[in-house]
């Protein structure tokens, strides 16, 4: 009953209209209040020390600033130019390019917003003028911008794996497969629905030359050695995720200075919006630790478990039931906020379940993907209709529907083939 009222207040002031960040503080101090009053406040000090004293959390900064120096000076359009000519012949032309733009993109920036972001103002006023529909467009940039969660590095993965004390490493390559998959079926549903209906993408039907495709391959090749740099030296032992951090952000510098991008103002900029998006995630880790605190003394996740076991719901059910549950809260609730809330109350019955920790972390980082595309509260909706004055977020919903329903195919696969997300694991604590 008492996990049933701290849930109640928690999606009532949320609806009500409060900041996520201040909802789960609000409803996890109210219950705690419930329980003894203000002596039951004390532990707090412990509980604000552990979400702050992690090494692992040091990581968000790190991949924040390495991708706000590479989009703050400007890069993406070079790396949308130098995959262009890779993948323009196939049918849907460069609506292709957005997906594996924004593939490689991700890994670099740890987070859908900015990938999406780097893609769209580059891609819009392009593929418009060219002729390109522009839901289908403006679809495929909001579907290609979610694998920025999935595709390590990923800030969802580190904070997931706050909750769950789970490896990064472990993570990340959990992450690599899925996330190539995924993409390359949104590419996939281009390319049938630019086949059955060629108005959607103009064709292109002029020749690639030799130098042609060495200048894409050198605009690409920087980006390539970065990824290679900060995820090799993860996958090596040769450095932790938050030292692979620090050496990216150096990366990002020396390829922002090759470039002639790099100058104090772009540091500037870079580091006060680094200073502002981090701060906002590690503020809501520490209203989660609080609001965790008082579901696992309410005890949740017990009665959960044994409600599962009474019920006789099995792993499947489950699962799907998760999924609804983060459907429901994707429309009003971003994923951050989804993940601090709900995974430590599943936390047991993942226990009880035997349930992979490491496959459930890309599953839930999928079903985040989703939540970022579902109305109202959509962010990457939001971040594509931005780009430019002639998409309305309708379009943008609209064009991103079929990506959704993919996502959800995925889903499905994930749970029937688990192997998809733990085979590279498998190889590298092998």
């Amino acid at each position: 009953m008492e996990g049933i009222l701290i849930f109640g207040l928690l999606v009532g002031l949320i609806i009500g209209g409060m900041w996520v960040q201040f909802a789960v503080a609000s409803a996890g101090l109210a219950y705690l209040y419930s329980m003894g009053g203000l002596s039951s406040w004390k532990a707090l000090g412990i509980v604000s020390w552990g979400s702050a004293n992690s090494f692992t959390l040091a990581a968000i900064p790190l991949f924040i600033l390495m991708a706000e120096i590479l989009l703050g000076s400007g890069l993406s359009g070079r790396l949308y130019n130098g995959v262009s000519p890779f993948v323009r012949k196939l049918p849907g032309g460069l609506l292709h390019t957005n997906i594996a733009g924004s593939g490689i993109f991700a890994a670099i920036s740890g987070g859908s917003a900015p990938t999406a972001a780097a893609m769209s103002t580059v891609a819009l006023p392009e593929l418009s003028s060219r002729g390109y529909n522009t839901r289908l467009v403006s679809g495929s940039l909001a579907a290609g911008g979610t694998l920025g969660i999935l595709i390590p590095p990923s800030i969802t993965m580190i904070i997931y794996s706050t909750f769950t004390e789970t490896s990064i490493a472990q993570l990340f390559s959990a992450g690599m497969l899925p996330g190539i998959l995924l993409a390359l079926f949104y590419m996939g549903l281009i390319m049938l629905r630019c086949t059955l209906n060629p108005s959607l993408a103009p064709r292109d039907h002029s020749k690639l030359t030799l130098a042609e495709l060495a200048k894409a391959g050198l605009d690409i090749l920087p980006f390539l050695m970065l990824i290679f740099i900060v995820l090799g030296s993860i996958y090596g032992g040769i450095a932790t995720p938050t030292e692979a951090g620090a050496v990216g952000v150096i990366g990002a510098m020396i390829v922002a200075a090759i470039y002639r991008r790099l100058n104090w103002a772009l540091l500037a900029q870079a580091l006060q919006r680094t200073i502002r998006m981090s701060g906002n995630i590690l503020f809501i880790v520490f209203t989660s630790m609080i609001f965790a605190y008082a579901t696992a003394l309410s005890g949740a996740g017990e009665e959960l478990v044994e409600y599962l076991q009474d019920a006789d719901v099995s792993r499947l059910a489950f699962l799907l039931i998760v999924m609804v549950i983060f459907a429901i809260l994707g429309c009003f609730m971003e994923g951050l906020g989804m993940i601090a809330i709900i995974v430590p109350v599943l936390f047991p019955a993942l226990m009880a379940l035997d349930i992979n920790l490491i496959w459930f972390g890309v599953f839930v980082v999928i079903l985040v993907e989703l939540g970022q595309l579902t109305p109202p509260l959509g962010v990457i909706l939001f971040v594509v209709a931005s780009s430019s004055d002639k998409v309305k977020v309708e379009d943008v919903v609209l064009g991103t529907l079929p990506f959704f329903i993919v996502i959800v195919a995925f889903l499905l696969l994930l749970i029937a083939v688990p192997d998809i997300a733990l085979f590279l694991p498998s190889l590298t604590s092998g």
